[in-house]
């Protein structure tokens, strides 16, 4: 494969954006590139780069594209709106039809408000838990991401992660303070914590999947949302990744828990930027207008992204049976294919699966339960299983501690192509580990 065209709009970035790109990760720099690819389309299972090299695509915009690249109902969908206007700073119908659709769908959710990230829609809940509760302090657990915001980056996971650290600069010793972190999975830490301090809220990804995908323990949660309910404090639960990706209704249809409140996005816009957060009623009438809990934005609610997001949700809930079990039913495959793989030429991994995610960690531990697990991983055979797969025509998460996502979109064909180029860099693992 040829990169020249990437490698020179990279020299030109790195000029005009720091680092050349605009969300760390896409640097490529924890896997040892000289450049990050620079995509120019994107077709079903399919991506193409400047270089006009094809690639079948294991990050689906870190999501959303749960139908794959261009699906035809949500381009449909796209193609009626765009031509009307682009934004208006004003409602329209779009984003109320969406707002329907996601309390149908979703369990916990009495009402909702559209933001235009994750990161806002997390940073909105955390306040609306504080105004609500009277209180300070949060509670979140360490490599769980959720969002940029200044609270939410202690101990955080993802891009921090990649980059080799877990804590941002920047941020000031009173929200520090105020944010207290606890190991994935520790009950007993967390239940001292809430029955000894005064806890706005708990924030929680059900499905962790920014530390790599961690394996989640119904009974974990259970009891999380029983010293959370104990204590008056508030349970946010941030679906950005798990919300209808596991099941229609997210990680809590698929463990039966309600949180009090819940974190949408990526998939709520069909790959077009959207963000939102929602639970119950005497919650979310605290949010201004009718309550003093201030949120704003010109572009929440974008008639675009509400119109994509509509077309992405409608499609699954008209499609949930055969969906979801389809997605699982080829994450199934490529997965017992890796297992077999690893176990032929000795290459020590743990993998993780759920629904249509999973993460090969390559470490020699059997199970990877949290943040301390994770960091035990061999970055130096990921970035070679990284690399082998990129010149193979596969792009896969360009870090150890991201999920690989698979679409509707992704054919037998591609998945058995998957396995061949997997194939090759275990083989490339097991020669330079001397196996």
């Amino acid at each position: 494969m040829k990169f020249e065209n990437s490698k020179k709009l990279y020299k030109k970035a790195l000029e005009l954006i720091p680092g050349g790109v605009n969300s760390p990760v896409r640097a490529f720099k924890s896997v040892n590139r000289e450049a990050p690819i620079f995509v120019k389309k994107g077709e079903g299972s399919k991506i193409w780069d400047e270089d006009e090299n094809e690639y079948i695509d294991y990050i689906c915009s870190w999501g959303p594209l749960i139908l794959g690249h261009n699906h035809p109902k949500v381009l449909e969908a796209v193609n009626e709106i765009i031509a009307n206007g682009s934004s208006y700073g004003l409602p329209t119908r779009y984003e109320v039809d969406l707002a329907e659709l996601i309390i149908e769908t979703v369990p916990s959710i009495e009402k909702i408000r559209l933001t235009t990230s994750g990161t806002e829609a997390t940073m909105s809940a955390v306040r609306l838990a504080r105004a609500y509760t009277k209180r300070n302090k949060i509670v979140k657990f360490e490599g769980c991401y959720h969002g940029h915001s200044d609270a939410l980056l202690v101990k955080s996971g993802s891009g921090l992660l990649t980059e080799g650290y877990q804590d941002s600069n920047g941020i000031t010793d009173a929200v520090i303070k105020d944010t207290l972190t606890l190991a994935f999975g520790d009950i007993e830490k967390l239940k001292k914590l809430l029955l000894n301090e005064d806890i706005a809220c708990v924030i929680i990804e059900p499905i962790p999947a920014n530390m790599g995908l961690i394996e989640t323990h119904k009974e974990f949660l259970i009891e999380v949302r029983e010293i959370t309910k104990k204590t008056g404090t508030i349970l946010i639960f941030d679906e950005v990744i798990s919300g209808f990706r596991l099941a229609l209704g997210g990680a809590q249809e698929y463990f039966n828990i309600s949180p009090d409140l819940t974190t949408l996005g990526k998939i709520i816009g069909g790959g077009y930027p959207v963000g939102a957060f929602g639970g119950k009623k005497e919650i979310m009438d605290l949010v201004a207008p009718i309550g003093r809990v201030y949120h704003a934005g010109t572009l929440s609610g974008n008639p675009i992204s509400a119109k994509a997001g509509f077309a992405t949700i409608k499609y699954l809930y008209e499609n949930k049976e055969k969906v979801y079990k389809e997605l699982e039913e080829k994450t199934e495959y490529l997965v017992d294919g890796i297992n077999k793989l690893a176990k032929k030429y000795s290459i020590n991994i743990c993998l993780n699966t759920l629904g249509s995610l999973f993460t090969i960690f390559f470490t020699d531990s059997d199970k990877i339960e949290n943040l301390e697990d994770s960091l035990k991983s061999n970055t130096e055979n990921f970035s070679l299983y990284f690399n082998t797969m990129l010149e193979e025509g596969i792009i896969v998460p360009p870090s150890q501690f991201e999920a690989h996502f698979l679409s509707l979109a992704h054919t037998k064909e591609d998945l058995d192509k998957t396995l061949i180029s997997i194939e090759k860099a275990f083989k490339k693992i097991g020669e330079k580990n001397g196996k």
